[in-house]
């Protein structure tokens, strides 16, 4: 075994648990840290951290994919769905900001900040991944 192969297996051992999503259990463990991940780091692509968040969203997204039924569309068309879904109108997502801010936001003028993703994720009860 060659040096770096050597470096990654010694490295690799305490982490590889987080990379690990096949059961429910992982499953909810996953969010959580995706959750704290996106507080730290928000959408700064250039945290250290940011790649494990990239990451850990991707199999998280993965196992959405396999276990639950989601409509195949970006972070804002489920916002969309899950308003329709809920019957809500813009007005009814205070944890999002003002009506107009939330007019912004669904009609593609303005993106979703860390803050309101975890909103939105706590309150539909799903990944925040869905809405990156």
């Amino acid at each position: 075994m060659n040096i770096a192969a050597e470096s990654i297996r010694e490295h690799w051992s305490p982490i590889s648990h987080l990379f690990s999503v096949g059961s429910e259990e992982e499953y909810d463990r996953a969010v959580e840290l995706l959750n704290s991940l996106i507080d730290e780091i928000g959408t700064d692509d250039r945290h250290p951290l940011y790649g494990l968040l990239d990451t850990l969203g991707t199999l998280i997204h993965a196992y959405e994919e396999e276990n639950y039924t989601v409509p195949d569309c970006d972070g804002i068309g489920m916002l969309r769905f899950f308003m329709d879904e809920h019957g809500l109108k813009s007005s009814d997502l205070p944890e999002i900001g003002s009506e107009k801010a939330v007019s912004e936001i669904i009609s593609g003028g303005k993106e979703l900040s860390a803050r309101q993703i975890r909103a939105l994720a706590e309150r539909f009860n799903v990944s925040p991944s869905v809405f990156i």
